[in-house]
């Protein structure tokens, strides 16, 4: 593993359960040379990430991983090494966030009517990050016995037409993309093979998608070709991650997008992220370094 990299990590800053340091421990100790941070519509892990990396001499590459919807399906967007002092870029992201805290009150409303005694502070108390999602709720409701699992949570009150569902603020793949290359960073199509949308790819090259994630766990050998075949026409840079959240955590909100997925994909219950579950190559990191030094 050594020389590899883990494109695709979450910390406490978004739903992962990981504070920045203790994943760039984690890095060190599986022998992996870089990794990248990538918290859902926030940078606010990033910093203490690049801090801990002095300490354990380990590469970090700032990212994101900004949430969006195209044709009622969520679609993820990762930027890599993005100018983190970009005043639009970081207007854009305090806008994602008061539309999180929102979208998050509007949700215990209806939690509330139905009887369950959540609260907002609650669920930001779990959060412990700036940016609160559904599986913060998912996780205030398995706290009041309400539900014994997160998929259990969605699957009753916070997928897409359930009682306590409230559609996300709409920002489309293309708004992510211009908004990266706007910031100087290197956009690239999140899980592709999850999202199940391949038709929107041509359209997002035009608009300056860079790359795909070509590597992903539970994906196919089939389907890592498939991506890989699909960099090689547009250019792209394949890319790849474990899309880690915590330990022996799943990621339940991603892997809801499954059920709808052109491929097959194996069982939910096999996809439970583990750390440096997947790499790439040291080369990849490096050719999205290559990519931003000479300007996108």
């Amino acid at each position: 593993m050594r020389l590899a990299c883990d494109l695709h990590i979450h910390t406490c800053a978004s739903d992962g359960t990981d504070t920045p340091f203790m994943v760039v421990n984690k890095a060190k100790i599986a022998g992996l040379k870089a990794i990248a941070i990538t918290d859902h519509d926030t940078v606010a892990g990033v910093a203490p990430a690049l801090k801990a990396a002095q300490v354990f001499s380990l590469e970090v590459l700032p990212g994101i991983e900004l949430s969006t919807e195209e044709k009622n399906k969520e679609v993820h967007i990762l930027g890599y090494l993005i100018n983190l002092k970009h005043k639009e870029f970081l207007a854009q992201l305090e806008l994602f966030q008061k539309e999180r805290k929102k979208r998050l009150v509007k949700i215990v409303d209806k939690l509330r009517s139905l009887g369950f005694s959540v609260t907002v502070a609650r669920v930001e108390a779990l959060a412990k990050g700036e940016s609160v999602g559904r599986p913060h709720v998912a996780r205030a409701l398995m706290e009041i016995k309400a539900v014994k699992s997160v998929s259990e949570a969605f699957e009753k009150y916070l997928d897409p037409g359930r009682p306590a569902y409230v559609p996300r603020f709409k920002y489309t793949p293309v708004d992510a993309v211009r908004l990266i290359r706007l910031a100087q960073g290197i956009p690239v199509m999140a899980h592709p093979g999850l999202t199940g949308l391949d038709e929107l790819i041509p359209d997002l090259v035009k608009e300056g998608l860079q790359g795909l994630e070509a590597v992903y766990p539970g994906y196919s050998p089939q389907m890592v070709a498939h991506y890989c075949n699909l960099c090689r026409t547009y250019k792209l840079i394949p890319t790849g991650g474990s899309d880690y959240h915590g330990p022996e955590k799943a990621n339940e909100e991603d892997f809801l997008e499954v059920r709808d997925s052109r491929f097959e994909v194996r069982s939910l219950n096999g996809l439970d992220h583990k750390f440096a579950e997947v790499t790439v190559p040291y080369s990849t990191a490096q050719a999205l370094k290559d990519l931003a030094r000479a300007g996108n």
